[in-house]
Parts: C-alpha cells; sequence; structure tokens
C-alpha cells in the first residue's frame, strides 16, 4: 500500500512537472502584439501561452531584480535590459534553438549590441524613436507655414518656444530622453556623462521651461490628438497613435511627427529570458516562433512600430514599411543615436537638474 502510494505520488508529481513545462509565461507591454499570434503559437507547438502585460519598464525591473517572477519571457528597454543583465537577471539564449535568428537586421542588431554585447541575451522586438509631435495647422498659424517642425530648434529655441506656448507645448517627463536631445541641440555627445556638459544641456531645457505647459509621459497623445496642445517631444510610436486617433475622430486635426534632423534618439524594446524562467526551453520556443518573418510582420502591421526582422519587410503593409515616421529613410536612421545608463554619481546631477527643470526653478 505504502509503495504504491509512493508511486501514485510520484507519479502526480511527474504529471505535474509535464504539465508546468507545457506552458510558457510571457510579460510584454500592453497593447503591443496581435492576439491572433498567441493563437496561432499554441496551435503550432501545442504548448500553453499565458501572457501577461505591463505598463512600464519600473513595474518589470521591480519583478526582474525581485528575482522569481514566473516568467519565461519579458520585454524590457534596451537600457533597463543593460542593467538587469549586469544584475543576473536574464540568461544567455541558446541560439541553436533559434534558426530564426538569420531573419535579424543587422542594422538593428549593431544598435541593440550596445546594451547587450552580442546580442547574447536578448533579440529585439520593436524600436522607435523619440522626437516631434505637432499639430500641423496650429503650428502653421503661430509659426508660419517654414516653422521647423523637424528641428530641434522648434523646441529648444526660446523665440519659438515662446510663440508656442498659446497653443501648449508638453515634453516628455524623462530625462533620459530629454537631456540627451539637448546635448544634441548643442551640437555635444548625446551619450556624454561629462556632469558639466550635463548642466549645459539643462541650461538650454531651463531656458524654455516658461514655455511648457507640462511634463508628462503619456498625456501628449490625447491632448495632441484633441487639439488641446500644438507640440509634444515624446515617443514615435505615441504621436503616431495621437495622428491616428485624431484622423479616426475626424476633428480637424492633423498631426505630424518627426525625428529631428539633427539626430534623435533611437530606443529598443528587447525580448529576454530570465535566469529563473520555469520553462526556458519553451522560451526558446517563443523566440524562434516571433523571429519567423510572417510572424514578426504580423505584429509589426497590427502595432504600426518597426521590428527588428529584416526578413519580415516583404510582409509589412504599405502603411508601415512605407511611412517613413516608422521606417525612417536611410539617411534619418544613420542619423539616430543610442545612449546608455548613467552610472550612480552622474544619475544624482541628472536627477538634481530634472527636479530644478520640472520645478523651474
Amino acid at each position: 500500500m505504502t509503495n504504491k502510494l509512493l508511486t501514485f505520488t510520484a507519479a502526480m508529481a511527474f504529471g505535474a512537472t509535464a504539465a508546468m513545462a507545457e506552458e510558457v509565461h510571457v510579460y510584454n507591454w500592453s497593447d503591443y502584439i496581435d492576439e491572433e499570434l498567441l493563437s496561432k503559437f499554441e496551435e503550432e507547438t501545442g504548448i500553453d501561452l499565458v501572457y501577461d502585460v505591463f505598463d512600464s519598464n519600473e513595474l518589470l525591473e521591480t519583478k526582474m531584480l525581485a528575482g522569481g517572477s514566473g516568467y519565461d519571457v519579458v520585454v524590457p528597454t534596451g537600457s533597463f535590459l543593460q542593467r538587469q543583465i549586469a544584475a543576473g537577471a536574464f540568461q544567455k539564449l541558446d541560439k541553436s534553438k533559434l534558426p530564426n535568428l538569420e531573419n535579424m537586421w543587422d542594422v538593428i542588431e549593431d544598435r541593440t549590441a550596445q546594451y547587450d554585447p552580442g546580442n547574447e541575451y536578448s533579440i529585439n522586438y520593436m524600436w522607435g524613436t523619440t522626437g516631434i509631435g505637432v499639430n500641423t495647422g496650429k503650428v502653421a498659424e503661430v509659426l508660419g507655414d517654414d516653422a521647423p517642425i523637424n528641428s530641434l530648434d522648434l523646441v529648444f529655441d526660446p523665440a519659438n518656444m515662446e510663440k508656442l506656448a498659446a497653443c501648449g507645448v508638453y515634453f516628455l517627463d524623462a530625462p533620459t530622453e530629454m537631456i540627451p536631445a539637448a546635448l544634441k541641440y548643442l551640437g555635444l555627445n548625446p551619450d556624454s556623462k561629462d556632469a558639466d556638459e550635463i548642466e549645459k544641456a539643462g541650461e538650454v531645457l531651463m531656458a524654455v521651461r516658461p514655455y511648457v505647459a507640462k511634463f508628462h509621459s503619456s498625456e501628449y497623445i490625447n491632448a495632441l490628438a484633441n487639439g488641446d496642445i500644438c507640440v509634444a517631444f515624446g515617443w514615435s510610436g505615441d504621436i503616431l497613435q495621437a495622428r491616428d486617433r485624431a484622423a479616426e475622430a475626424d476633428n480637424g486635426v492633423e498631426v505630424a511627427y518627426n525625428a529631428p534632423t539633427e539626430g534623435a534618439l533611437m530606443w529598443f524594446d528587447q525580448m529576454a529570458i530570465p535566469t529563473d524562467a520555469p520553462n526556458p526551453d519553451g522560451a526558446h520556443k517563443f523566440l524562434n516562433f516571433i523571429m519567423d518573418a510572417e510572424n514578426m510582420a504580423a505584429a509589426s502591421n497590427y502595432v504600426y512600430y518597426a521590428n527588428g526582422n529584416k526578413a519580415s519587410q516583404e510582409f509589412l503593409v504599405e502603411d508601415v514599411i512605407g511611412d517613413t515616421a516608422i521606417y525612417p529613410d536611410e539617411a534619418t536612421l544613420e542619423n539616430l543615436y543610442t545612449v546608455s545608463p548613467y552610472d550612480p554619481k552622474v544619475q544624482r546631477v541628472v536627477t538634481r537638474l530634472w527636479t530644478k527643470i520640472k520645478s523651474g526653478t
């Protein structure tokens, strides 16, 4: 009787383990994938996909650094990924299990290598830029038809900003986005870690601070779409959402996005496997599935973001691949820059400076 019970218990434990091995837990940004792909993955692999969403890098980072997240695949932004790799939060990819790596785009891999040398821990999912969104009609009314809507002059020249204040300007509440842009405006290295140069960038921002209505990292979407503001310095995808919402509402608001001609920050959302992933083999199957050219194209066609998969481009709809706000032309792409995390000492300088800029004192 005891032996039978032990045998039964062992069988149950084995069955439970086997059942768990047939699940893959994915943690991604909200509204960031075509849900039909999730069903397709389950049908093709026989693996149950448990798909959860988050809305900030900070939330994801808290889970990653605490350990025991229970996820097999997560999607941090590049600079956060870099910190999390250093903290031991991720495992190296087994590239022998990822034959679809051949589909990836070397141009993007060269950029993401700054955060993940050799791309040993991650693959690119989506990428975009940080730049200028405008209500074209209102900006033309204020500055004329030749307004520099594709230049940092629009938002960093106090003479322009003083006039634009009448129709409303929002900036990202993100020093890691705004300070590099101000450095670029000054002709300095946007990835500078020199405290004196960072202070100079702060002077640029302080000079236009009186004309910024709000610092916020999401409210500018609806504000721009509704015509409540005329300029936002924000993320490409958000401003394109504002453009589409305005078009759907047919409210007379025309929104345009431009990566500044001086250069724009390029951001990357990377898929990676936590060190303690319950099912790393299943995680690799999910990554390989995502890197299939048609699957990756389906994701981009749904969310209207660029991806790091070169082979997917032949399957992208024209509204995506043909939109230079999503896929910049070659000259613009060459002019994009990346930045790396600040060390603790420089971070204190940045935090203090940003507090001063936001308060305007």
